[in-house]
């Protein structure tokens, strides 16, 4: 995780948040463009999330629920006025795109696939999202009417040529999705936080709720090809992970979704 030093007033931030940034060494650790991180040097350390109001409460929710099952950090502040902030401790150790893990890939996809068994049986009673299947699917078809479709996503992996072509996907099979496991939405690499190999916890758990495995499995395998460089992991991970719980049609599924869905 990048941290590139940077000055800002205090006084752009809410009250709330001043005795944790007061004094505080600041770095910028944002890495896309629908939000802003900043990672405040202070007291073992915090992430303060921002973004425009609305976009946070579910990642919020989301936390507070997979820091009750000790698989998150804990949210400090959750604050919505003109933008939304949120403030979680750090969690120790770095993420799984870090050298000393890349270094060691099977390792490293061995350690990956046991925690998302892990995930995937933990008791999801009480989630506050409980329907991410039906949403999952609603916001493909939203966005497929409103044409916002990113024909660059998976092209090597899937091959859907057009919109149309992943809009059937959906319709003919997405009844195929369930909602029977508690899911982290967007299992990639940078995602899980490891303490000298032992899981220390997730970030950025905004796309989770209960619903369907493939859902993870999907980017678990998208992000082991991008981050080693290479797919030669995939077959390991699944196996380690169950092959038999693994439906190719499911996926198939997954990948139409994806294109038309917007950042998180």
């Amino acid at each position: 995780m990048l941290l590139r030093p940077v000055q800002l007033d205090i006084s752009i931030f809410p009250q709330e948040l001043h005795e944790y940034i007061s004094g505080a060494a600041l770095y910028d650790s944002s890495c896309s463009r629908e939000a802003e991180v900043i990672f405040i040097d202070k007291n073992g350390g915090f992430y303060l999330k921002s973004a425009f109001k609305g976009a946070l409460a579910r990642e919020a929710d989301m936390l507070r629920f997979f820091y009750s099952n000790g698989m998150s950090a804990s949210v400090r502040a959750f604050i919505s006025d003109e933008r939304d902030w949120l403030l979680t401790e750090r969690l120790p150790g770095c993420d799984g795109i870090s050298e000393c893990y890349l270094e060691k890939p099977e390792r490293l996809c061995d350690v990956y696939a046991e925690q998302l068994t892990i995930l995937h049986n933990t008791d999801h009673t009480g989630c506050p999202v409980s329907n991410h299947s039906e949403r999952y699917i609603n916001t493909a078809l939203t966005n497929h009417r409103t044409g916002n479709y990113n024909s660059e996503l998976f092209p090597d992996s899937w091959g859907y040529t057009s919109a149309e072509e992943a809009l059937e996907v959906i319709e003919r099979n997405g009844r195929l999705l369930r909602t029977d496991c508690l899911l982290h939405g967007d299992y990639c690499l940078p995602n899980i936080i490891l303490d000298n190999w032992s899981f220390s916890g997730f970030v950025d758990v905004g796309g989770g709720g209960v619903g369907d495995r493939h859902v993870d499995l999907f980017w678990a395998q998208w992000t082991l090809t991008w981050n080693l460089k290479t797919d030669k992991y995939n077959d390991r991970f699944i196996d380690a992970y169950g092959r038999g719980l693994v439906d190719d049609e499911r996926l198939r599924v997954v990948a139409a979704i994806e294109v038309f869905q917007s950042p998180n």
